[in-house]
């Protein structure tokens, strides 16, 4: 056994998980059938729970405990109100009308759930493990966690993120780095495009700068990645791009086929789709969204209502470039495979590697 898989073995044994590979919470693409089926590969469930009210995270537990191993509920840490500027908002409404149906006045107005109402229902849950991104859940929430004994992986971007999450109590630090598809991890909303750290830089900083475990996500999507991520110190590799063809995630199939062709530097950082920085695949859209020519987008999440019915549009015509892809840069790694299978694949790959 060599430091590097002992590393993973003591992580293993600490969480109740047989293989190092964790799925990574993606809101709207983690459906229960995805969960259960990487834990019956040996890794660990999750569920990005961002847009999902308090009963609707408590049914999803339910449904995947049955299955047997660790699974991870996340929530974003809410951003203060954001400022609403109407007259900017008529502009990219009309921006955007030229991409979809005409945007009604009121679509800008659409809020996500609760998040305290998200927290009790997390406790009522009572996962094993909840994540967080986007910042730290406030210090009565920890405190209660502890009490119950569920662990906290809180995702950083940043060394001084990860200092913060672990003066604050995470039990685990999952370090981002920018090759990840979807949103930035980013504590500072304003900053997340200016702090893209690639994940082997950022994740040996964090190892040395943290007492705890440390998670590598981020353009990981095979046995190679996961394997260079334990070199660098890492205890685990959480996988989310890698995962959506499986027949699992059930994501659009025009979602799926796009990933196939998507090259590294096909994928960009904008906040066209929500108003919080994320990494999606280059379409027409997103291309003509972030030229100079263009209303810069709306805060988050006044831009996500707005765009709202653009991506209903294209999800329901197919359409790639009117669709919300999102996307990490090793996304022509993903495979079209059960995802049992590919996450035992993965492990073996990285173990003959790494002895």
């Amino acid at each position: 056994m060599s430091v590097l898989t002992s590393r993973a073995e003591a992580f293993c044994a600490r969480f109740g998980v047989d293989l190092p590979i964790l799925l990574a919470p993606m809101a709207g693409a983690c459906p229960p059938a995805l969960s259960a089926a990487v834990m019956a590969g040996g890794g660990m469930g999750a569920c990005g729970a961002l847009l999902m009210p308090p009963a609707a995270i408590v049914s999803w537990a339910d449904e995947v405990r049955p299955a047997g191993g660790p699974f991870q509920i996340n929530l974003w840490i809410p951003d203060p109100a954001p400022g609403r500027d109407r007259a900017h908002e008529a502009r990219v409404r009309e921006f955007l009308g030229h991409w979809g149906p005409p945007v009604p006045e009121e679509a800008g107005d659409a809020v996500p759930p609760d998040f305290r109402a998200q927290c009790a229902a997390l406790l009522e849950a009572g996962p094993p493990i909840v994540s967080s991104i986007m910042g730290l859940y406030p210090q009565d929430f920890v405190a209660q966690l502890k009490d119950r004994s569920i662990a906290w992986f809180a995702t950083v971007s940043t060394v001084a993120e990860a200092r913060a999450a672990e003066a604050a109590g995470a039990d685990v630090i999952v370090a981002q780095g920018a090759e990840a598809g979807g949103h930035r991890a980013s504590f500072d909303a304003t900053r997340a495009e200016q702090q893209l750290v690639g994940l082997f830089a950022l994740l040996p900083a964090v190892v040395d700068a943290v007492s705890v475990p440390v998670v590598a996500t981020g353009g990981i999507a095979d046995g190679r990645g996961a394997a260079a991520a334990l070199a660098l110190g890492a205890s685990a590799a959480q996988i989310g791009t890698g995962f959506l063809r499986c027949p699992e995630t059930g994501i659009h199939p025009a979602w799926a086929e796009a990933l196939t062709s998507t090259s590294s530097e096909d994928t960009m950082v904008s906040r066209v789709f929500s108003g919080r920085a994320g990494r999606s695949i280059t379409t027409d859209y997103v291309r003509a969204a972030t030229a100079e020519n263009a209303p810069p987008p709306a805060p988050y999440p006044v831009q996500r209502g707005l765009t709202a019915a653009m991506r209903a549009a294209g999800q329901e015509a197919g359409d790639i470039h009117r669709m919300q892809a999102w996307a990490g840069q090793s996304a022509a790694l993903a495979p079209a495979e059960p995802a049992d299978r590919l996450t035992r694949r993965i492990w073996e790959d990285a173990q003959a590697l790494l002895t």
